[in-house]
């Protein structure tokens, strides 16, 4: 895998030098993260599509697509203007249509990318083959399929599928295929749950398929994915295309539903001790919610992780130590309630590491990763992140 290294002369080149907050990549988890999808999808015959929208880095990207064009799922325009930009051609906007994008997506085509759009109306078919007829290209377009009640989309047995199909050919758009995706499956939290999850979006998807096929229309891609369907689906018999994104970083939502280990996850943020509070069990740190995010994604799951959990710089995890509390600046770190163990004597200076709930949310409160490895206090590279819709 390669990707470019973004050195800056004048930047810190080890952690102890680095500011603090700052948003740290550990390059051999993302590796083996992006390894280990991608491994068992060629096993199985399916194809990979990432999704970019928790990187949103071509450095990221470049590793996870070594060819350099493609497949891509992006969730924002901006992320896909930015991957062509890069050489990026092949691309899946997994977002609904409203005019104003499908106009803009129409841009892209025009300039050579081959972007896929996503929709679930006839409205949206007439306006789309609109957009396209202005552009003077061929838009292509999925059509989505509810499987588990969680976003948008048809079922596969809504008479409505039949006519979203007819209207794309009406609008003179051409029918990529069907694209789902088993959000339900982020509730989970046992093994035939989720096998039980993946297997729904699978015959969903199908299903979905086939009754476009036995209609007479084409159907040629059939596109499922969420990161937990990914590592547990047994059987994608039917399906042509995988989508996930934050399983190249993974986090504490997807150890939570028990996908990852605390030691696949490769991003977290780097913060400075800044005052403590004995009588209260507190400790305070430089990474409030601006840094962290303030997303409590693990509140419903078995274990409440607060804010994030909480490592020595090395990444070794303190047992129960978690963010229980984030203003806009500043964290404050506590034992997790009922727990039997100590707070850890952190002086004031002392620099940890948080990992984060949500990958997504907290990378995107960064505009840098500092990507290091295990077992080295070396900044190697610092990889920019686009933002932006």
């Amino acid at each position: 895998m390669s990707g470019t290294d973004h050195q800056d002369g004048e930047a810190a080149a080890t952690l102890g030098e680095l500011a603090t907050p700052a948003l740290l990549l550990d390059k051999h988890r993302l590796d083996r993260n992006l390894g280990r999808l991608s491994s068992r999808m060629a096993e199985r015959g399916v194809v990979l599509r990432p999704h970019m929208k928790t990187a949103k880095s071509i450095d990221v990207a470049r590793r996870a697509c070594p060819a350099g064009s493609g497949p891509i799922t992006v969730s924002t325009l901006a992320e896909a203007e930015y991957f062509a930009r890069h050489g990026f051609r092949d691309m899946t906007y997994a977002v609904g249509l409203a005019p104003h994008t499908a106009e803009r997506a129409m841009r892209l085509r025009k300039a050579g990318v081959d972007l896929k759009v996503l929709l679930d109306s006839t409205e949206q078919a007439r306006l789309l083959g609109a957009a396209g007829r202005a552009a003077g290209v061929t838009p292509s377009a999925f059509i989505e399929i509810d499987c588990d009640g969680h976003r948008g989309g048809l079922t596969a047995s809504d008479p409505k599928l039949i006519a979203v199909a007819a209207a794309l050919g009406e609008a003179g758009v051409r029918l990529a295929g069907i694209l789902t995706h088993a959000g339900e499956s982020y509730s989970l939290f046992t093994r035939e749950a989720l096998v039980g999850a993946a297997e729904n979006e699978r015959a969903v998807a199908v299903a979905a398929a086939e009754a476009l096929r036995a209609a007479g229309d084409e159907c040629p891609v059939v596109s499922v994915g969420s990161t937990p369907t990914a590592h547990f689906a047994d059987d994608l018999t039917g399906v042509t295309e995988m989508r996930a994104g934050v399983y190249m970083f993974f986090d504490l939502v997807m150890q939570g539903v028990g996908v990852c280990t605390t030691d696949d996850i490769a991003i977290s943020v780097l913060t400075t001790v800044i005052g403590t509070k004995p009588e209260k069990g507190w400790i305070f740190v430089d990474a409030g919610w601006m840094a962290l995010s303030r997303d409590r994604g693990t509140a419903a799951q078995r274990v409440d992780q607060g804010y994030g959990l909480v490592s020595d710089v090395a990444g070794k995890v303190y047992p129960d130590l978690i963010v229980s509390q984030a203003n806009q600046e500043h964290g404050i770190l506590a034992i997790r309630p009922g727990s039997a163990h100590a707070l850890p004597d952190l002086p004031i200076g002392a620099k940890i590491r948080i990992l984060p709930n949500h990958a997504c949310a907290t990378a995107s409160q960064h505009e840098v990763y500092n990507v290091v490895s295990a077992g080295s206090d070396a900044i190697h590279a610092r990889w920019p992140r686009m933002r932006g819709w």
